[in-house]
C-alpha cells in the first residue's frame, strides 16, 4: 500500500504505516506484534513485508511491540544514539539499530527522512518530515512546546500528523494528580488543543490538505472539543482550505494514498 496510516494513536500504543512500492516502514511500534500484524493486514500489508522501524523516542506507547517486532523480522530499527541507548536498557535483546544524527537527513529505500528536536522529557525525542514522490509527511507529536525549529520544518507538506493532546481546562478539571498536570502542562510535555492550532497556522500552505490530529488524551481531550478548539482558531482570520480528522486509538484510521501514483484528494 502506497500512502501512510496511523495503526493506533493515544497513551495505550503509537504507531504509523508509511509506504512506497520499493519500501515499507512502522513509525514507531507501540502495539504489540499481534495487533500490529491485525492492524496491517486491515489495509493490505503483511507485517513480513515491513522493512524497518523508526524511532521518535523511547517511552512504552512508541516501542511495545518494537522488541518482538525486530527480533522476528530481523528488520533494522533507525533511532539516534541516545534512544538507541534507552531502548536497549529496556530490552532483554538489542534490536538491530541504525543510528541517524538529529538534525540530518537520511534516506532508506526511496524515502528521505528528515528528524528534527522536539522538547519532550526523554532522552532525545525528535519528529520527522519524510518525502517521496515528491511529497511530504510531517509526524509530529508528544512535544510540549513547538519551537521555531518545529514550525520551520513543518512548513511545505502534504500532509500532517500533529498532536492535540489536551484541553487546558480538562486537565485542571481532571482527578490526575498534580505531578501529571505539571507534567503534561509543561514545556517538556505534551501539546495542547490551542497549541496545537496555533503550530496548524503558523505552517500553512495552500499545498497542506490533510492534518490528523493525534495522541488525543481519553481523560483529558475528547475528539469533538479538540476539532472545535482548533477548527476555531485556524478559521478565525479566514477558511484554511485544509481536512482536519482525529485519530483514533483502539482502531485502523483513515489510509491516505500520499505516495501513490494519483495525487492526493
Amino acid at each position: 500500500m502506497e500512502g501512510f496510516c496511523s495503526l493506533a494513536s493515544g497513551s495505550k500504543g503509537n504507531a504509523t504505516y508509511v509506504g512506497t512500492k520499493e519500501t515499507k516502514i512502522l513509525v514507531d511500534a507501540g502495539l504489540n506484534f499481534k495487533h500490529l500484524t491485525i492492524r496491517l493486514e486491515e489495509i493490505g500489508v503483511n507485517i513480513e513485508d515491513i522493512d524497518a522501524v523508526v524511532v521518535t523516542h523511547e517511552h512504552t506507547d512508541h516501542i511495545k511491540g518494537l522488541e518482538i517486532l525486530s527480533k522476528k523480522l530481523a528488520i533494522p530499527v533507525f533511532a539516534n544514539r541516545e534512544t538507541a541507548k534507552g531502548i536497549s536498557e529496556a530490552f532483554e535483546s538489542r534490536p538491530k539499530f541504525k543510528i541517524f544524527s538529529t538534525g540530518e537527513p537520511f534516506s532508506f529505500g526511496d524515502l528521505e527522512i528528515f528528524p528534527f528536536s522536539v522538547q519532550h522529557d526523554t532522552l532525545d525525542p525528535v519528529a520527522f518530515t519524510i518525502q517521496s514522490q515528491g511529497k511530504r509527511l510531517g509526524i509530529c507529536t508528544d512535544l510540549g512546546f513547538a519551537t521555531s525549529l518545529v514550525k520551520s520544518h513543518l512548513c511545505d507538506l502534504d500532509a500532517l500528523i500533529i498532536e492535540a493532546n489536551h484541553d487546558e481546562h480538562m486537565v485542571h478539571a481532571s482527578s490526575r494528580p498534580y505531578v501529571y498536570k505539571e507534567r503534561v502542562l509543561g514545556r517538556q510535555g505534551h501539546l495542547s488543543n490551542k497549541a496545537s492550532a496555533e503550530v496548524i497556522k503558523a505552517v500553512y500552505s495552500p499545498r497542506l490538505k490533510e492534518v490528523f490530529l493525534a495522541h488525543l488524551s481519553s481523560e483529558c481531550n475528547h475528539p469533538k472539543v479538540a476539532l472545535e478548539t482548533i477548527e476555531s482558531i485556524i478559521h478565525k482570520d479566514s477558511p484554511l482550505d485544509i481536512t482536519l480528522e482525529v485519530l483514533e486509538q483502539d482502531r485502523v484510521n483513515r489510509f491516505v494514498p500520499l505516495f501513490a501514483s494519483l495525487s492526493l484528494k
